[in-house]
């Protein structure tokens, strides 16, 4: 098996060794993500390509190729994307 394998049975501490600290479930607080510190972008679609994807213009100026696969999206829309997915829409319907 290649990798660390974090599964199965948790070890015993150490006697005499401090309790373990409680481990806080990850969730998404403020601007960043704690999953995975990334954030999604505003970006604008210029054209819809097929295939679920689209050409966007991201605040800089460039264009770009992003999936549009889990949003209904147009030309002129502004979607958030993160990790080349457009997630969500800006632009009211």
């Amino acid at each position: 098996m290649t990798g660390s394998d974090t599964s199965g049975p948790t070890p015993a501490p150490e006697p005499g060794a401090p309790p373990a600290e409680p481990v806080a479930a990850a969730s998404c607080i403020g601007p960043v993500c704690l999953t995975c510190s990334d954030t999604a972008v505003p970006v604008t679609v210029v054209r819809l390509l097929g295939a679920d994807l689209a050409e966007v213009r991201t605040e800089a100026g460039t264009r770009e190729e992003v999936s549009v696969a889990l949003v209904e999206a147009a030309v002129g829309d502004v979607v958030l994307v993160h990790a080349g997915e457009a997630i969500g829409r800006a632009t009211p319907p």
